[in-house]
């Protein structure tokens, strides 16, 4: 059972989300929260799989909660946001989401969505793809900061991350590499532990940042 955990100002969007995903059988929301603060406490003390978390709330703002939680290793965090700004986009990912959604998703790939971050891989919106791509084309202005931490990586962990750069899940690089999917998985673990990302989406946007994909 995934256990999900909504963090959305709105009541009725809450009610909204928790009725879509509870439609699927192996989907469990197990809190709910109005705010960032709030949405870090519950993270804290229930554990979930999955955080699905909207980024404009009052107070602790969605940025800032998931950078709490993923630092601290509670859970992944899916944003659900209405808002599109780049600002917002890169600033969650950089956060350590590990994937970046708008409301306006189908309830289908909502649930696929959640499941395929809780098996640990990375979902960004198909509208905002390009956009990405086309950042890392002209270059971001921001440094990475893990950069230097490439130079701590075996051959194979750099194959891993450019992997990752290019969007392959953990299923993809296990039939690419000729490996298990677990093994695959636990590539992928210590490549994120060595580049101190806190998700495979901030692993993939170094990978680009540096070259390697």
């Amino acid at each position: 059972m995934i256990r999900v955990l909504l963090a959305d100002d709105h009541a009725a969007i809450r009610a909204g989300l928790r009725l879509m995903l509870e439609q699927a059988p192996d989907i469990a929301v197990v809190g709910e929260a109005a705010d960032g603060a709030v949405a870090l406490r519950q993270a804290s003390a229930l554990r979930p799989d999955v955080v699905l978390m909207d980024i404009r709330m009052p107070g602790t703002d969605g940025i800032s909660a998931t950078r709490s939680i993923t630092a601290a290793g509670l859970a992944d965090v899916l944003i659900l946001t209405t808002f599109d700004l780049d600002e917002y986009v890169f600033g969650a990912l950089r956060a350590g989401a590990a994937g970046f959604l708008l409301k306006s998703v189908e309830p289908a790939d909502l649930i696929a969505a959640v499941r395929h971050v809780a098996a640990g891989d990375g979902v960004i919106a198909p509208s905002l793809t390009r956009r990405l791509l086309a950042t890392f084309a002209t270059g971001d202005p921001s440094p990475p900061p893990a950069a230097a931490a490439l130079d701590t990586l075996t051959a194979r962990e750099r194959e891993i991350l450019a992997a990752l750069g290019r969007g392959l899940s953990n299923a993809d690089l296990a039939a690419e590499l000729s490996i298990t999917e677990a093994t695959a998985k636990t590539h992928v673990s210590r490549v994120l532990t060595k580049l101190g990302c806190t998700s495979r989406v901030q692993a993939a946007i170094l990978a680009k940042e540096t070259g390697l994909a």
